[in-house]
């Protein structure tokens, strides 16, 4: 039934707005429409409320946050209870380094893959851990928000190791698709569009002062298949950089910085976008002024030039650029971004999929991002468990700018882990097969060639 909270003229600017329960079913939050209507009948037969201007944005906000998680119980009630959770199990491949593989098996046969952002010693010990104290084993895959909570609310004898709960969060979506037949992004209410846009490396670039081997990088990088348009760039293949900390840049430096980089814009022309990718090796002044030196270039963003936890020298770098600033790859769920977040202090988040969170951490994180419409990029330099996690979130994030890719490197290493077809890179865009859960089919003969005890 239809319900007017009639706002009265007055200080502080009041609205009047209509607000029916059909409106809260096309949101997919019945439960939230329900507590606001009954809000406004304070007596029987009152049809009005005062509401401040802050207060109805605050309402109205709350209605879409957590929607999707809505929709995704609504989409598993059928296969509720179905199938249990018999062991959860890590193993390392040769070729990654920040992180380890997980399985789930199930009785009933189905296994979900899911990526870590701790290495294989440590998240075993985790898992073993939590099997218990977090109510896995014999718990049912899809209660995947019961599972988030308890995992990340355990306290005792140790706080939550966030990169494995990441990767058991995503092996238990993989699930979730597979047990109800559909693709991850659809259980998350995608897609926002079709497919995902990525950037890529220039790590490949043999000398930035160089002339003709910039030339030639920007060659062999248009002609790749893939068609990627945007590169991220180590700042320390423009100079030399002391990690992990550097002492305050010096004015040559700055020049040796702004001529690498004006090479690589000169070479591309307006065919390539390029950013700088730091790690965090940088104080205040010295990323106010990488920030500045680099300005006149136009480049896509300057990535993680402070150490990553917040602190007021971050506002403080935001204030004095104007390149784009972003960070967020080894930051943990909405704690970990809402400074950042709340006080504006940076252009774009970066959460990476195996360590803020999983798949449910990442989206929660974009849920936030998004009252303050700030661009998502996802940090990724997994194997394509993690690619394709990040995939899937990518299509079901409104607020998504790009993802970090490692496909198109010369050695085809990552995507040989796929069986079947191979990832469809177009344009620089992921385009995800429409299969249950990740759609990944695992090479098995790849994991016994690089597996990594």
């Amino acid at each position: 039934m239809p319900m007017r909270l009639v706002a009265r003229p007055g200080v502080g600017c009041y609205f009047a707005i209509d607000i029916c329960r059909t409106t809260f079913r096309a949101h997919e939050s019945q439960a939230l429409g329900d507590k606001l209507i009954d809000l406004a009948l304070q007596r029987e037969g009152e049809s009005s409320l005062m509401l401040s201007r802050r207060q109805l944005l605050r309402t109205a906000m709350a209605v879409p946050f957590g929607a999707w998680m809505t929709r995704y119980k609504g989409m598993a009630a059928p296969y509720e209870g179905e199938v249990k959770i018999t062991a959860i199990k890590a193993m390392a491949l040769d070729y990654t380094f920040d992180g380890c593989l997980i399985t789930i098996e199930t009785d009933s046969g189905l296994v979900g893959y899911g990526e870590t952002g701790t290495n294989i010693a440590m998240a075993r010990s985790h898992i073993a851990h939590m099997e218990r104290g977090a109510g896995l084993l014999g718990g049912d895959p899809l209660s995947i928000e019961r599972h988030f909570f308890r995992m990340t609310s355990m306290q005792h004898p140790f706080l939550p190791a966030i990169g494995t709960v990441s990767g058991i969060d995503i092996a238990l979506w993989d699930l979730a698709g597979k047990i109800t037949g559909r693709p991850v992004y659809k259980l998350l209410g995608g897609p926002f569009r079709e497919g995902c846009p990525m950037y890529s490396h220039g790590d490949y670039l043999k000398d930035m002062h160089d002339p003709a081997a910039v030339k030639d990088w920007v060659q062999r990088v248009k002609a790749l298949p893939e068609g990627f348009k945007a590169f991220k760039i180590n700042i320390d293949q423009a100079f030399k950089v002391t990690k992990p900390f550097h002492a305050s840049v010096q004015p040559a430096e700055m020049r040796r910085l702004y001529r690498a980089y004006a090479n690589v814009k000169e070479a591309a022309g307006d065919d390539l976008d390029i950013a700088v990718a730091c790690h965090g090796e940088f104080d205040a002044p010295s990323s106010i002024a990488i920030a500045r030196a680099i300005e006149p270039l136009n480049l896509l963003f300057l990535e993680d030039a402070l150490n990553v936890p917040f602190s007021e020298a971050w506002p403080a770098v935001k204030r004095a650029s104007r390149v784009p600033i972003m960070t967020g790859e080894k930051l943990e769920l909405v704690r970990g971004f809402k400074p950042f977040l709340d006080t504006q202090s940076v252009d774009i988040i970066h959460p990476d999929v195996s360590f803020a969170g999983g798949i449910t951490g990442v989206k929660k994180i974009a849920d936030y991002a998004a009252f303050t419409r700030t661009p998502v990029a996802l940090h990724n330099v997994g194997s394509m468990i993690r690619t394709y996690a990040s995939a899937h979130l990518s299509m079901a994030i409104e607020n998504f700018y790009r993802s970090e890719s490692r496909l198109g490197r010369p050695e085809g290493i990552y995507e040989d882990m796929v069986a079947d077809a191979r990832p469809v890179v177009k344009n620089g865009v992921l385009h995800m097969p429409n299969a249950p859960g990740l759609g990944l089919k695992i090479n098995a003969d790849h994991i016994k060639k690089h597996l990594r005890e």
